[in-house]
């Protein structure tokens, strides 16, 4: 089967024009579309591809852009997933996205009956965490030969090089996906069972040759579905976000006053949720743009043996280190998909339908390396 395919990238930040960009370099005929007319037509001209501008609320409009296509990846904020999922099974043509939020993933793969009527994919959580990360601690489950794990811990950030200001953080994606890990439950396994705990926890101390020394503290939706894959093999599994020391109890601070609430509040003569003004305020004043790393160390103890899986990626000069390792996973498997090489129909999480093997080794192509320590 050909590796062509005619697919569409569904906004146009710096996620969804990686996206274009890998889909493009890999022989598809790419649109992209976004609400924002100028940034789709900014991110069409660099790459020479097709553009629409479109609201992807309209369900209308967006049913008849992917109508005839083959793919659809979207790279819009988490709360379309649902109805962009459900659209793309109409439609006929297979889903992806980078997901991120538990609620919304139960969602999505409830239409696994849908989908495989239709011969299509729906596969949510196709990013980095939750995404790549979770097909590295999959790799290390399944080769390995023990009936029990005694542990597997992912660690995960997107840092930059050179951090400033109190938070040393730069705004590397949409506010609102960030403070929706730092909200949400966490889902772990504790002994053996799976359970949730509260975000902003559980701190530890993280070594890390070069960028470190680091935090680590609970975050929410980077297990993805692994906790309920996983419950009774695996005795231990938790991710947490990785981050320069001290970031983690300013935002734990910010949610302990309410700052994360979306209940809007009566303040003077004005009604405002709590939360969309901290959004603006994060978008408005943190740093963006700048060099970037991402780190991810998946690490599986069994029988006491202990092995681990790493990624240490940088801004490349053309897309962040967080755009190519959020962006290329989900580009891969749609072009393993499209070639005939996965045929997984119906509506799962990445970790389900991704092969490892034939998946890392597609990333490789594009710069991200995956060591064995």
């Amino acid at each position: 089967m050909s590796n062509r395919c005619d697919t569409l990238v569904l906004g146009a930040g710096i996620v969804g024009r990686a996206a274009a960009w890998d889909l493009k370099r890999r022989g598809h005929e790419v649109t992209i579309a976004d609400v924002d007319p100028f940034a789709v037509d900014q991110a069409a001209g660099n790459l020479s591809i097709a553009s629409a501008t479109i609201d992807v609320a309209d369900d209308r409009a967006v049913r008849n852009l992917m109508s005839n296509r083959g793919a659809v990846i979207s790279a819009v904020p988490y709360a379309f997933g649902v109805g962009l999922a459900t659209t793309a099974v109409d439609a006929g043509c297979h889903y992806f996205d980078f997901g991120g939020n538990p609620t919304i993933v139960k969602r999505q793969v409830q239409l696994d009956a849908a989908a495989a009527a239709a011969d299509v994919a729906v596969v949510p959580d196709c990013g980095l965490a939750p995404g790549l990360a979770n097909v590295m601690a999959k790799g290390l489950i399944e080769g390995s030969s023990a009936t029990r794990i005694d542990s597997v811990q992912i660690r995960v950030g997107c840092l930059p090089q050179h951090p400033k200001g109190a938070l040393n953080y730069q705004l590397a994606f949409y506010p609102g996906g960030l403070i929706n890990e730092y909200a949400e439950p966490c889902e772990i396994i504790e002994d053996g069972v799976a359970r949730t705990v509260e975000p902003l926890t559980r701190f530890e101390d993280v070594a890390w040759d070069r960028w470190g020394p680091l935090e680590a503290f609970s975050t929410a939706g980077g297990t993805s579905t692994m906790c309920r894959d996983y419950a009774g093999r695996v005795r231990a599994l938790e991710y947490k976000t990785l981050r320069y020391p001290g970031h983690g109890i300013i935002f734990q601070a910010m949610r302990e006053l309410g700052l994360f609430d979306e209940e809007p509040r009566h303040v003077g003569d004005a009604t405002v949720a709590p939360r969309s003004v901290l959004l603006d305020l994060l978008a408005a004043n943190l740093p963006a743009g700048a060099p970037d790393v991402v780190l991810v160390r998946v690490e599986m103890t069994a029988g006491g043996d202990v092995s681990a899986l790493e990624i240490e990626d940088v801004h490349d000069g053309t897309y962040s280190a967080l755009a190519r390792t959020t962006a290329f996973p989900a580009t891969a498997l749609c072009d393993l998909m499209m070639r005939g090489e996965v045929g997984f129909r119906g509506a799962a999480a990445m970790t389900a339908v991704a092969p490892v093997g034939a998946l890392l080794d597609e990333l490789g192509e594009t710069g991200i390396s995956v060591v064995r320590r």
